[in-house]
């Protein structure tokens, strides 16, 4: 991967971020090449890392080997139909703009071989804590395949999802994911302060404590299902607080949000996908 050249065509938060884990793992920055058309964007990018910078997409395009699609999904189909007419056979794209189908990229390009991988990565990837899914049309090359992982594997962890169905349930976990985890630690500081905690300290103990979960779970061979049980003592503080989320349908309502999340990404994939007027 060393040598080659990575174009991002925008450079926004997501792409800030891939740059960084890339440099941060070695990779030379001045074979990165970003274009946006905001100036003081690409001026952010230059203070930081010494990459190339364009006001074209074109120009930035020309002669990567590998191009990310790193623009809102409602500004996707332009900008992949601007890139078309010059676009070469041997680049491979990597989308991460949510929701956009495999083959609505490859029909909006015009090229009925085009090496594509979808990513749906997450915001934790803007500190090097990401989860990426992956997924890739039959054009995608064994060596490709493993380019696109190491791009995405320099934010966190990245994984293949054969089936691109799939991506929408993905998009309800690990996409989306990240809020309901605030939603949980904004509830439970919110309840530790009204029990008489300062809420910098619930702020702190809560954060801590779901970082601590978390790395256990990681760092363990167990379930979470089991991590669970092992911290649940019988007749225990923790089993009470337990009982009243299950009671409380807690599961249920996980259930009811991803499926909602879901749906919503299908819907979003259906709209975007049709060609404009």
């Amino acid at each position: 991967m060393k040598d080659c050249k990575i174009t991002f065509i925008g450079g926004g938060n997501m792409a800030r971020s891939l740059i960084g884990g890339l440099v941060t793992d070695g990779f030379n920055p001045q074979h990165i090449h970003v274009s946006d058309p905001e100036p003081l964007c690409l001026q952010a990018l230059t203070d930081k890392y010494p990459v190339n910078t364009h006001s074209s997409n074109l120009q930035a395009a020309q002669d990567c080997d590998v191009l990310i699609l790193a623009v809102k999904p409602q500004q996707l189909q332009s900008v992949v139909r601007q890139l078309a007419p010059e676009w070469n056979s041997d680049t491979l794209l990597i989308s991460i703009a949510a929701g956009i189908r495999l083959d609505d990229i490859a029909r909006w390009l015009e090229q009925d071989d085009v090496a594509i991988v979808r990513a749906m990565p997450n915001t934790p990837s803007l500190v090097q804590a990401g989860a990426t899914a992956l997924c890739a049309n039959d054009f995608v090359s064994t060596p490709q395949h493993e380019l696109a992982e190491s791009i995405l594997r320099s934010v966190g962890l990245a994984l293949w999802v054969e089936d691109e169905a799939k991506m929408d349930a993905v998009t309800a976990l690990s996409g989306s994911g990240p809020a309901y985890f605030f939603l949980v630690m904004e509830a439970m500081e919110f309840a530790a302060s009204e029990m008489g905690l300062d809420p910098e300290t619930a702020r702190l103990l809560c954060l801590q404590t779901a970082f601590g979960a978390a790395k256990m779970a990681l760092e363990s061979e167990e379930s979470t299902a089991t991590l669970r049980e092992q911290v649940t003592s019988p007749g225990g503080t923790t089993e009470r607080a337990l009982h009243e989320l299950e009671d409380g349908g807690v599961r249920g309502l996980f259930e009811n949000a991803l499926v909602a999340a879901a749906l919503r990404s299908r819907e979003l994939a259906n709209q975007l996908g049709e060609d404009d007027a």
